[in-house]
């Protein structure tokens, strides 16, 4: 045996010992839940999904209008292609905090380039895909950062996100650019089958995650991650290759997010995705995904923004206060965090 063979002998052993007691903890874990608190947690967050439905048509009969339904879908676009990034985050058990940032000078940028009343500028559709590139480079810098600089990605997403807003800011001219663009307008005011195309847009980004998790090795990585850093660690993964890939998308997506917000609002503004960060990470939450990594899907995220979508218009239609929403919708999440974590609790003291 070679000298060489010893060190990758051992370092093969250790790997396999983690991975036998990764999956002896996970069947510790399973088998601690009764098949009803099982079928709950998976199930969970589409029952309270149809409790809602259910309580708001019973108090308004206008909830299950087909106008109302299609508002739901419309409003619930750019928060589902937000998810649609950040969930790969979490599911890693970290975050990012720069969406907002990143949506504001995504929206910005294509704004000016996009054929409007400041500049002369008119690259159509180039324009979209800068933004998004945009978008791209900003979550690449973010995983560049998290894991070269071996911060918490709190610390360092929060920094982007101000970074984010202050580029944006510089680059606002002294007036907001109007878009011109027909062509590009359309896609927030015209509809299909009595949505906007953004719904469209927002349900292609899921089927293009949900695949990305499904069947990629990229998605069993994430979760790997989240289930046990050190385990898939010793187990050969590329753990720095796969966050930066995981931010990237989440950048892709909020640079496409902003994107969308600019054609809705017809205007490149600062503020795009202003009051959207809190309800995104809420619907993650709230659609089962731990936030300690590891268990999870762009599925459930998916229900998550539904839920605060209906929760949202429902208390609308019924006339519940503005800050009574506010305090329901706190409640909801902190319930959401109990279920969802309550079986994990064990591990989450350990990670702190």
């Amino acid at each position: 045996m070679s000298p060489n063979s010893v060190p990758n002998a051992a370092t093969a052993t250790v790997a396999a010992e983690g991975r036998t007691r990764q999956r002896r903890g996970a069947g510790d874990r399973v088998r601690s839940l009764t098949p009803g608190l099982r079928r709950l947690r998976t199930w969970g967050p589409l029952l309270i999904l149809a409790a809602l439905c259910v309580i708001f048509a019973v108090a308004s009969p206008r909830f299950l209008t087909v106008d109302n339904l299609q508002t739901i879908a419309n409003q619930s676009a750019i928060p589902i292609v937000l998810v649609c990034g950040l969930t790969f985050i979490v599911i890693m058990g970290s975050i990012d905090l720069s969406l907002e940032g990143a949506m504001a000078v995504t929206s910005v940028v294509s704004a000016l380039l996009i054929a409007n009343d400041v500049n002369g500028s008119d690259l159509g559709y180039l324009a979209v895909l800068i933004g998004v590139g945009l978008g791209l480079l900003f979550g690449l810098v973010n995983g560049l950062l998290y894991t070269k600089l071996r911060l918490p990605s709190l610390l360092v997403t929060v920094g982007t996100w101000f970074v984010g807003l202050g580029i944006a800011a510089l680059l606002f001219p002294a007036r907001q650019p109007r878009i011109s663009d027909g062509s590009l307008r359309a896609w927030s005011l015209d509809t299909l089958l009595g949505v906007s195309r953004l719904v469209f847009v927002a349900l292609a980004c899921v089927l293009v995650a949900y695949l990305l998790q499904r069947y990629t090795k990229f998605g069993r990585y994430c979760f790997a991650i989240g289930g046990g850093e050190d385990t898939a660690r010793l187990s050969g993964l590329p753990l720095d290759r796969v966050k930066v890939a995981a931010f990237g998308f989440a950048g892709l997506m909020a640079g496409l997010a902003g994107v969308m917000a600019t054609t809705r609002l017809g205007v490149g503004s600062v503020e795009a995705g202003e009051g959207l960060l809190f309800p995104t990470i809420s619907a993650i939450v709230i659609g089962g995904t731990l936030l300690s990594g590891g268990r999870g899907g762009i599925l459930h995220s998916l229900v998550g923004v539904l839920i605060l979508g209906v929760l949202s218009n429902g208390m609308v239609l019924v006339g519940v206060d503005a800050y009574v929403q506010q305090a329901v919708q706190g409640a909801i999440i902190i319930v959401a965090v109990v279920l969802t974590t309550w079986h994990a609790r064990s591990r989450m003291r350990v990670i702190k």
